[in-house]
């Protein structure tokens, strides 16, 4: 059985998960996303899904995004600009 680096919890279905060189050890998908989730600039919440990257930082939406000055970013294409 393996520990969870999150909780401490030894459970046999713990699994691995290797980023930037680095494994890490958790039992459950929720301790790996409390240790591994980058974190949106604005809000602060958790960044689940595809999230976006703007002047080398990560938001989780274009609104968070546009509150720190990245005004290229669109969530839709509704949003987008047509030049």
């Amino acid at each position: 059985m393996a520990q969870c680096e999150v909780c401490g919890n030894e459970y046999y279905l713990a699994f691995q998960v290797v980023t930037a060189g680095v494994t890490h050890t958790f039992d459950c998908f929720e301790c790996a996303i409390h240790k591994l989730a980058p974190i949106c600039n604005t809000c602060g919440c958790k960044i689940l899904g595809h999230g976006i990257e703007a002047n080398d930082t990560f938001y989780c939406s274009a609104h968070c995004a546009h509150a720190q000055g990245a005004r290229a970013i669109v969530d839709n294409a509704a949003h987008a600009q047509v030049s």
